[in-house]
């Protein structure tokens, strides 16, 4: 930990759901406590967690690249059946596909006041 110990920063991160597990892991083995928060919404349908975590001025970068590492974006690839054409019956097998995955949207506010009993 950096000399600053003070939480003076709220991280609000949306991520998706299957992200969760990985990204809060890392989290806190760098010493980071989350908080998730249930919510509901989402692009395309896809569910999304909402997690909150209190953080040092000196510490915001590297919580910062902890969701960008385990819940931004990125190119995963996928196998899916191809369709069949019209009146063709295809019996072969699943094809690779490269696809976008993820996404964090991270809100960060100052704290004026935090409190632990």
């Amino acid at each position: 930990m950096g000399e600053n110990n003070t939480l003076d920063r709220l991280l609000l991160a949306i991520i998706r759901k299957d992200d969760y597990d990985e990204t809060v892991y890392q989290l806190n083995t760098h010493g980071f406590f989350v908080t998730k928060l249930s919510s509901s919404g989402g692009f395309l349908k896809k569910e999304n967690v909402t997690l909150m975590l209190g953080v040092s001025a000196d510490r915001l970068q590297e919580a910062v690249e902890l969701l960008r590492t385990f819940a931004g974006h990125r190119r995963s690839q996928t196998y899916v059946m191809p369709s069949p054409g019209a009146g063709s019956v295809y019996s072969g097998s699943a094809v690779p596909v490269e696809m976008d995955t993820g996404g964090v949207t991270i809100f960060t506010l100052k704290l004026d006041n935090f409190q632990k009993f």
